[in-house]
């Protein structure tokens, strides 16, 4: 496994390594209150994700998710170097590259009574704010802004989390 973790390493790096900084005005895809700012900030002038220390994406792993697409694009790498390379106890790439692409259901036995949450792909996000657009929708928006090498490096990252989770 050890070999094949850094050919991904080395995947990542070659597909990743050349996209430029998208700029500090676009980093922060939400500006509702003030966690999205909270997380994105310390990212703002960071213009080579090769360095950022593995610390500050642990301690910032919410930071995926309010990352504009080109500042998720940009910094996704950091985080899955950081993972592949065991740097990581909370932040979880993973999770953002696939939630959203499968329906779950989530039961809570609170006596008298159980509740049964159900979320994934085939929800709604917020009909009331967004109308029809589903979980699964917004997942493959979100990803779309990859190229194909960055997608296959993707694929090879989240075969490789499989093939490990499976041993």
């Amino acid at each position: 496994m050890q070999a094949d973790r850094a050919a991904v390493i080395a995947q990542i790096v070659h597909a990743f390594g050349e996209n430029p900084y998208p700029g500090d005005g676009v980093l922060q895809g939400s500006s509702e209150g003030c966690e999205p700012f909270d997380e994105v900030g310390p990212f703002q002038g960071l213009h080579a994700w090769q360095e950022i220390a593995p610390a500050l994406l642990d301690a910032h792993g919410a930071t995926l998710s309010f990352f504009s697409e080109a500042g998720f694009r940009f910094f996704l790498p950091a985080f899955l170097l950081a993972d592949l390379r065991d740097q990581l106890q909370y932040a979880d790439p993973l999770f953002h590259l696939t939630h959203g692409f499968y329906d779950f259901t989530v039961t809570i036995e609170k006596p008298p009574r159980t509740f049964t949450i159900a979320a994934g792909k085939s929800r709604l996000l917020n009909p009331r704010r967004y109308g029809a657009i589903t979980a699964g929708d917004y997942a493959r928006y979100r990803l779309s802004v990859f190229t194909r090498e960055e997608v296959v490096a993707l694929i090879a990252y989240i075969e490789y989390k499989r093939a490990i989770d499976d041993s």
